[in-house]
């Protein structure tokens, strides 16, 4: 009897997807906790970047383990993007296809599917440029750099866009992946559907006003630092220290 050959590349091609996926939803969570420390001080933001540049480790600080690691999520997005490019209505008739069936079935978790696509769709420019501009200026990052790359560089328009479209995107494919490979999935399957999506807009919500309190921030600097733009912070503590040694 002749065995027929299972094509294992869609398979893996989702496997591709979702893993890539989480890499990055995750990624994207643990930038926004670092980059909203400018909520506690220019200081602690400040200290933040040193860390990453490997300034606590080695002594003095190399931006190019910033770009490195730029480079590295760059690469899981675009792999996640090639990958993720196969699910797209591929013309106009497609879409049609695609929005009638939406509004036919009236159901929420299509409705997130259609919105994971379009938030997909818009962040291939959005966070492409955000990546680029990471990883060629890896030194103008800080309290005041990037105080100024909002303001001064006219970023924040961009910036606006990118936060609704990833913080949107990450959570509702962190809630599709839940329910794919069956996370946190109780006895009760509806009750736990339920219990995910609630999780699901509570961590939009949560990282939406995070993410916009912390824009604020950095608008507010870039404001009153805009007749000094180009100047970079320095630390207060160290500042004193260096004051009163002298």
């Amino acid at each position: 009897m002749k065995q027929i050959k299972i094509d294992k590349i869609p398979a893996r091609l989702d496997f591709i997807q979702s893993a890539s996926g989480l890499i990055l939803a995750l990624f994207m969570w643990a930038h926004m906790f670092f980059v909203s420390t400018i909520l506690l001080g220019k200081d602690v933001m400040y200290s933040v970047t040193k860390f990453f540049e490997g300034e606590y480790f080695f002594g003095e600080s190399y931006p190019i383990i910033v770009t490195i690691a730029a480079g590295a999520i760059f690469i899981i997005f675009i792999v996640h993007a090639l990958v993720a490019l196969r699910k797209f209505p591929s013309n106009y008739k497609k879409y049609a296809i695609m929005k009638n069936h939406i509004k036919s079935l009236n159901h929420t978790d299509t409705t997130l599917w259609f919105w994971q696509v379009f938030t997909g769709f818009a962040m291939f420019f959005l966070g492409s440029v955000h990546l680029y501009i990471i990883m060629t200026n890896p030194s103008e990052i800080g309290p005041y750099a990037s105080a100024d790359r909002v303001v001064t560089e006219w970023m924040w328009p961009l910036y606006i866009l990118l936060l609704l479209a990833v913080e949107i995107h990450g959570s509702v494919g962190i809630y599709r992946l839940a329910l794919k490979w069956g996370w946190f999935e109780g006895s009760d399957t509806k009750k736990s559907r339920n219990n995910l999506r609630k999780l699901k807009y509570a961590i939009t919500i949560f990282f939406l006003t995070l993410g916009f309190l912390t824009l604020a921030a950095y608008i507010k600097i870039g404001i009153e630092h805009k007749d000094k733009a180009g100047e970079r912070y320095h630390q207060v503590t160290k500042t004193v220290q260096q004051g009163a040694q002298q």
